[in-house]
């Protein structure tokens, strides 16, 4: 009977009176470090611990890794039709740049012209590269501020499946518009667009008017606006203006971005922000009320 008196006590004591009917919440043992999903922090930290590791490889095994895994579209096009090599090594040879520069550019043709290699995986593994440490810090930050959004609505699978879509699809594009760029493509700028526009789709809306039934209920989540609905919501077309039109004119007019050398590849933006805005309905899930 003591344990029991002494039980209730205690209650009464956290309580008050005894009538707060509010559940007993574990305390938080501590605030963590960073306010992102896990997903979004380990890809975070990939990226960079990637391109640290290739700034103290050596540089013949720098060159086997972006030869292995970058994505370059005159490879693919030798490979699929080896008639138009003589083009690709033309094509290499005429870029901005001096007489060496067009000649060494010339050589790597040819060497990709002797030895093509149609490596399906670079349709992806080129966004684990970055050209620079300006071109990843650039992209991490892209990938927090859009990135979490959409991993805390659609959770880690979907998350990734969104990614890695977008950098697949930016790559085909990449290769339909310039097939026979010697160029290795490289960078998350695709997979991160294709989350962006993922974001685009839900994360401009007003706050819905939310009544609590009890303290600690959460509102429900946002649904995805149409179309029709989007083009509406004006915050939401700024944003998609602004975007097509920065991309557009950094990449015709041939301007370097994030502290790459070479213009963006902003074809493969275009690519993986359309995969993105369109696959990201079929990847909704019921949203309970």
């Amino acid at each position: 009977m003591r344990r029991l008196e002494g039980l209730r006590r205690r209650r009464e004591a956290r309580h008050g009176d005894g009538m707060d009917a509010s559940p007993d919440f574990p305390r938080q043992s501590r605030v963590p470090v960073f306010n992102m999903p896990g997903i979004v922090t380990a890809a975070i930290a990939l990226l960079l611990g990637l391109h640290a590791l290739r700034t103290v490889l050596p540089d013949s095994w720098d060159i086997a890794l972006l030869l292995d895994l970058a994505f370059i579209p005159g490879r693919w096009t030798a490979a699929i039709d080896p008639s138009r090599a003589a083009d690709i090594i033309s094509a290499a040879g005429t870029g901005s740049g001096g007489t060496e520069i067009a000649a060494a550019r010339e050589e790597f043709a040819r060497y990709l012209v002797a030895q093509p290699s149609a490596s399906p995986w670079t349709f992806a593994t080129y966004a684990l590269l970055h050209g620079s440490w300006m071109h990843v810090i650039f992209n991490t930050v892209w990938l927090a501020a859009f990135g979490s959004p959409v991993a805390r609505r659609y959770g880690p699978l979907r998350w990734l499946v969104l990614a890695i879509a977008g950098a697949v699809a930016g790559a085909f594009l990449h290769l339909l518009i310039d097939p026979l760029s010697t160029m290795p493509l490289v960078g998350a700028s695709a997979g991160i667009s294709a989350l962006m526009a993922a974001a685009a789709r839900f994360v401009f809306q007003p706050p819905a008017r939310f009544t609590p039934s009890v303290p600690w209920q959460l509102p429900p989540e946002p649904r995805l606006q149409t179309l029709p609905e989007l083009m509406r919501n004006r915050t939401a077309v700024l944003f998609l203006a602004v975007w097509l039109v920065t991309n557009l004119l950094f990449g015709l007019a041939a301007i370097p971005l994030g502290g790459e050398d070479g213009p963006i590849a902003w074809d493969a933006h275009l690519g993986g922000f359309a995969v993105g805005f369109f696959l990201l309905p079929l990847l909704e899930r019921r949203i309970r009320t």
